[in-house]
């Protein structure tokens, strides 16, 4: 655990009872040094405190630090040994999830070979710089993330795939997935179970036949922490359908979306479902599996919100499909018909431009993300309040004109380990 210290946090200072009190023991301590601030709007009061380290044992201390926002936990540890050897105990870190509610937080970087972004925490609604694992050299890797873990996939060759924990930054190397090394399309999904903490990984490849684009060799291949196992239950030929990147796993579902490679289809896109809980083998996915899109995509992306699937696709415009005319929001009900559920409004969508596929897409619990490739400005949804807004503005400096953005969100988690 002695790593979870080493992040570098842009951050501004606290305003709570327990933040003012470690301010004043920080000065005491001179071990706040460590943070690399953005600005420092802390209490300048001098006025003495009363040192509650010294009269609280250990148990009810424990509580009261169980309470703050994963960001202020990384201050505690540096106030004293004592604190942090109690926000670094096993029982702190399993403790802390249950009291402490974290909402999802985004990590955004750039298209750069650079692995340093910015992570957005909506409840204090500030960014936080962190660095991504050290095996992670580069930000253009296929990313998914569940429940505290996200699991990073190489672009280059498929071959090599972590699971971490990026706040803690313990991280699990997983076995070459078999054939994934030549094909020209992978989709990468992660589920991890809240009690357990065990974990699925999948990957969804698909490969043109040569000479052919209308067929297409597709295969899923699922990755078992438990067995620690790779099995491949699904390889068929799919005709005038392609995969792609976009899959996310919700109540033991296996969805992904689908791409037309011919014009005899009604619409470009299409999503698959497969159970992964039953792991039928066979071929006709198409045929026991596929929903139709709500409407003509420019392009999808999928999530799970609490159990239910969510998709934010990109609204085309009926003589050209390349076009977006709106940003709307669905949600799957009953496996088979989508309901809108949000529409972005047009004083937002104007920063998104109108090309199909110019925006990143991710959330989780009730919120979604919803980003320009061109810029740093991050919308955040919030599909139980029904509001849009804007997050504060991301600190990154765009350095040249074509510079592109994305990111991903994941929930900021202590106590899990892949």
């Amino acid at each position: 655990m002695e790593q979870i210290w080493s992040f570098r946090w842009a951050m501004k200072g606290e305003t709570s009872w327990v933040s003012h009190c470690l301010d004043d023991i920080s000065r005491n301590n001179g071990d706040f040094d460590s943070f690399s601030e953005l600005s420092d709007e802390g209490n300048k009061d001098n006025s003495p405190v009363l040192r509650v380290d010294l009269i609280l044992p250990d148990d009810l201390l424990e509580r009261i630090l169980a309470y703050l926002p994963i960001a202020s936990i990384f201050r505690v540890g540096c106030v004293c040994k004592r604190w942090h050897e109690i926000v670094s105990s096993r029982r702190f870190l399993w403790n802390v999830s249950p009291i402490s509610s974290q909402k999802p937080w985004y990590f955004m970087f750039t298209s750069s070979d650079d692995p340093i972004g910015y992570a957005y925490d909506p409840v204090l609604r500030k960014w936080y710089e962190i660095e991504l694992p050290y095996m992670v050299k580069t930000s253009r890797w296929f990313i998914a993330s569940s429940s505290g873990l996200v699991c990073f996939m190489d672009n280059d060759t498929r071959s090599e795939l972590y699971v971490c924990n990026l706040i803690t930054k313990c991280c699990f190397r997983l076995h070459e997935p078999p054939n994934l090394r030549f094909c020209d399309y992978s989709a990468l999904a992660i589920s991890v179970d809240r009690v357990s903490t065990n974990y699925e990984v999948t990957v969804v490849k698909s490969r043109q036949v040569p000479d052919n684009y209308f067929q297409w060799d597709l295969s899923i291949h699922v990755y078992d922490s438990v067995v620690m196992t790779w099995t491949t239950p699904v390889s068929e030929m799919l005709t005038g359908w392609r995969g792609g990147d976009e899959s996310v796993i919700c109540n033991g579902v296996l969805y992904f979306l689908i791409y037309s490679t011919g014009s005899f289809q009604e619409h470009r896109h299409g999503l698959v479902c497969y159970d992964l809980s039953g792991r039928v083998s066979g071929r006709d996915l198409l045929g026991r599996g596929f929903v139709s899109v709500p409407c003509s995509l420019t392009c999808g992306r999928l999530m799970n919100l609490k159990g239910e699937l969510v998709m934010v696709g990109g609204i085309g415009k009926q003589d050209r499909q390349d076009i977006i005319t709106g940003i709307g929001i669905w949600v799957l009900e009953n496996g088979k018909e989508w309901k809108e559920v949000g529409r972005m409004p047009h004083r937002f969508f104007q920063g998104f431009g109108e090309l199909d596929d110019v925006f990143a897409s991710s959330g989780t619990d009730d919120l979604i993300y919803i980003q320009s490739y061109g810029a740093p400005a991050l919308l955040v949804f919030d599909l139980m309040k029904n509001q849009w807004k804007w997050s504060q503005k991301c600190p990154v400096t765009k350095r040249f004109p074509l510079q592109l953005f994305s990111g991903f969100c994941f929930e900021p988690r202590l106590e899990i380990s892949p």
